[in-house]
């Protein structure tokens, strides 16, 4: 019983920790994320199984795990307001073009992640193409293309090529 109350307990911690590094914290995994993440794996491994570790402990821990992230994703699925606190809601980030700083800042990204997902998904190279960057709930970028983009600046002209003219 108490690799149970190990799991489910390490289970909400990691939880609550994951919940509040924010969405782009999973979206994008760097090298360092990722060593992150195996640091965390060994922790987590020493705090379930405690002094015990049996196959039969490692089966009762996840096992746990697992029937707690099933239960949660019905949870979820049967109260939406469950899910969003679990998982949060979308956040319009660009709107027409004009970027929303105070939710960029509190997301943690900045106007290059959002042109670099217009760039890769759409062809996009400016903020005023774009009518709506969302940060999505798995921490991707979604954009919504501008149905008539406005025409791009002039290039200002140099004096060389004026006196060619």
């Amino acid at each position: 019983m108490e690799s149970v109350v190990r799991a489910a307990l390490v289970y909400v911690i990691l939880l609550v920790i994951l919940r509040l590094a924010g969405r782009r914290t999973l979206a994008e995994m760097t090298s360092f994320d990722f060593v992150l993440l195996l640091v965390i794996g060994e922790s987590t491994q020493q705090a379930l199984l405690g002094d015990d570790f049996s196959i039969t402990t490692a089966a009762i821990v996840i096992v746990t795990l697992v029937g707690i992230d099933i239960g949660l994703s019905l949870i979820k699925r049967d109260f939406p307001a469950v899910a969003r606190v679990i998982d949060g809601v979308p956040m319009v980030v660009v709107d027409h073009g004009r970027p929303l700083r105070d939710r960029m800042r509190q997301a943690r990204i900045g106007v290059d992640d959002v042109l670099e997902a217009a760039r890769s998904r759409h062809g996009l190279e400016r903020l005023e193409e774009i009518k709506f960057a969302v940060l999505e709930i798995s921490g991707g970028i979604s954009i919504v293309p501008a149905d008539d983009p406005p025409p791009p600046e002039p290039e200002p002209r140099s004096k060389n090529a004026a006196k060619s003219r």
